[in-house]
């Protein structure tokens, strides 16, 4: 077999093994998402118990739990969910855009931002917003827990300190059909339509709960604990958008080593029928010159 066979055969090995690798990345891909939107799901139990707790505590406080903001002053701090990993294409980008222009169209100052990996680090600081508080992305649910328990920490200094009056969140969603889109929900303060529909709900029971030791104190609990919930679903979601971009990502790059594979495949074979063409030409011209040279022929 000539060396232009052999340099083909070596080219279709490393494609197959490179397409080996590639399925097992979106086997993996595919498992991390449906994890992620799992651990998003078994939250909504919890949820709704937070949910259902500040409706007792806004129940029993009236209008008073709710303080508004004066247009133009609000102070805001900015929470923006990002990504360390490869392969996910302009995840950030994309998000840094649209968290950027919403920001810029909110009256008032953004003081503060919170930021889930280094990639977005720079992304803020080319966006002209404030040098942000850099942590890590989690690279598992087990990871979650502590970055939304630093994230709460950094929120409550903020707002003890009189530093920010509104807070935002920002990250990717995981769409139905593929990819993800960038979506924003304001965190703080706590909205007054919104109080209206919690202080609305029913409870389960005929006897309505009574709050032990002010309601005050408990409200600000439950607010923690709904915030928690919020911010563990907007990281899970962001992570789930992150796989599900890598997964696209591999599909392609997989039609194009099917693609490469094939046209390998072709141009070896047709390498191959030519080196054996030649052989068998030279094997009839050889015994037709043998049959020649014959004696009495």
């Amino acid at each position: 077999m000539s060396r232009g066979s052999e340099a083909l055969g070596r080219k279709i090995s490393g494609a197959k093994d490179l397409s080996t690798v590639v399925r097992s990345m979106k086997a993996l891909a595919a498992s991390s998402i449906a994890q992620y939107e799992q651990s998003v799901e078994s939250l909504q139990d919890y949820a709704r118990t937070a949910e259902l707790g500040l409706s007792v505590c806004l129940r029993e406080m009236g209008s008073t739990a709710h303080i508004p903001v004066q247009s133009g002053t609000a102070r805001r701090g900015a929470i923006v969910f990002g990504s360390d990993q490869g392969l996910v294409g302009r995840f950030n980008e994309v998000l840094m855009e649209f968290a950027a222009r919403t920001l810029r169209a909110l009256p008032g100052d953004t003081r503060y931002v919170w930021v889930a990996g280094d990639r977005m680090r720079e992304l803020v600081t080319e966006a002209g917003l404030p040098p942000p508080t850099c942590l890590s992305v989690p690279h598992s649910i087990d990871g979650i827990l502590p970055l939304v328990d630093q994230i709460l920490i950094g929120m409550e200094t903020a707002r003890e300190t009189g530093d920010v009056d509104e807070i935002y969140v920002y990250h990717n969603q995981p769409l139905a059909s593929a990819g993800y889109r960038p979506v924003s929900k304001r965190l703080l303060p706590l909205d007054a339509a919104w109080q209206r529909e919690l202080t609305a709900l029913r409870w389960g029971t005929r006897t309505l709960p009574e709050v032990i030791g002010g309601s005050g104190a408990a409200l600000q609990a439950f607010i923690r604990e709904y915030l928690f919930v919020l911010l563990f679903q907007a990281c899970a979601q962001s992570l789930a958008s992150e796989n599900a971009s890598r997964l696209a990502a591999m599909q392609r790059a997989e039609e194009n080593i099917t693609d490469v594979l094939q046209g390998l495949t072709r141009k070896f074979h047709r390498i191959r029928q030519e080196s054996i063409d030649e052989e068998l030409f030279e094997v009839v011209s050889g015994y037709e010159a043998l049959s020649r040279g014959r004696p009495g022929e």
